[in-house]
């Protein structure tokens, strides 16, 4: 098996691993649950998310709004903050994921799966699932 088709003790290869999230530093997750965060700077061989996609995140997903190929002279100290950061520096640290110089400027919202809010509108005892 090549090096990227590799599969882990799990038998899942990396590939699939990579494109099954939308990962998020722990102290941005806030942000981006309750809507403060909106876009994402990653600099990627290529896009590891596509539009229309949902990525879990917590008890909700990540909906892909967009996916836009920028040059790092685009990344400006506005987008870091738009992005969470709190600066261009700060955000450039963590934005490389991989092996990739291709800098994609993703645009996202969170949103909770229609299944999870069925289940928790509708769970036996509640108002609605009571009424006739």
């Amino acid at each position: 098996m090549s090096a990227c088709h590799s599969a882990n003790r799990f038998g899942i290869s990396r590939d699939k691993l990579v494109l099954s999230a939308m990962v998020f530093t722990k102290r941005l997750r806030e942000g981006v649950r309750r809507g403060f965060i909106t876009c994402s700077i990653r600099i990627w061989k290529r896009p590891h998310v596509k539009v229309g996609g949902r990525y879990r995140m917590d008890e909700g997903e990540i909906l892909i709004d967009s996916i836009e190929l920028i040059s790092m002279q685009d990344v400006t100290h506005d987008l870091a903050i738009e992005s969470g950061f709190q600066s261009r520096a700060d955000l450039l640290k963590v934005a490389k994921h991989g092996y990739g110089d291709n800098v994609y400027l993703v645009r996202f919202r969170y949103v909770l799966p229609s299944a999870t809010q069925s289940r928790t509108t509708s769970a036996p005892g509640s108002k609605k699932s009571q009424r006739s």
